[in-house]
């Protein structure tokens, strides 16, 4: 039987695994995905909490927190597109170079 447990763990493996990926990564596509990953293990332990204790009140909040996962990734994505037309690069380090 899986209890919120496992469900706590999975959440738990996934949003470390999104973290090492922000922390380690210079390419801004695998950091983008990476903080998705990481707002999906919030979704677990909302679904994983509002199962237990019998309100769907954690589920509404992880139907919002995709909604704001999804303006992110539109915004992010734009951004990264105008970034890429005027530097041709991906990589984080240049990022401060759009300050000026």
């Amino acid at each position: 039987m899986i209890t919120p447990t496992h469900y706590l763990l999975l959440s738990m493996a996934l949003f470390t695994i999104g973290l090492a990926g922000v922390m380690t990564r210079r390419n801004i596509i695998i950091v983008f995905m990476s903080i998705e990953l990481m707002l999906n293990a919030v979704n677990i332990n909302l679904v994983a909490y509002s199962a237990q204790v019998q309100n769907l009140v954690g589920q509404v909040f992880a139907i919002f927190v995709i909604a704001v996962a999804a303006a992110e990734a539109a915004v992010g994505l734009g951004i990264l597109l105008a970034f890429y037309r005027n530097k041709e690069t991906v990589n984080i380090d240049e990022i401060n170079l759009m300050k000026w």
